[in-house]
């Protein structure tokens, strides 16, 4: 398979330089995107939403008895404890392939 020669990527003074270069070239003609590889921004937050949610106080109480013994904020248990019941509900939908 032959290479492609790629073009030189140009020194930009501004950030308007460089978004308005992009904005009308193609990047394959600088990248090399077979060699890319993928990466994890792990301090990125996601956006957020406040909510107001109504709990019986006795449920309340026990979520905070439960964050406690694991030592985490009780609001952080229950959006972990949210994602995981949204996970198994999701995976319990995908139909299971039948092996050969």
């Amino acid at each position: 398979m032959k290479t492609r020669r790629l073009k030189p990527i140009p020194r930009f003074h501004t950030e308007d330089e460089e978004r308005e270069f992009w904005a009308t070239h193609s990047s394959m003609d600088y990248v090399d995107w077979s060699k890319a590889e993928f990466v994890t921004l792990p301090n990125l937050k996601r956006p957020t939403k406040t909510i107001s949610l109504r709990l019986p106080e006795s449920l309340l109480d026990s979520i905070r008895v439960e964050a406690n013994k694991r030592d985490v904020p009780y609001q952080s248990l229950m959006k972990i404890w949210l994602a995981e019941k949204i996970e198994q509900l999701r995976s319990a939908r995908i139909p299971k392939r039948k092996r050969a």
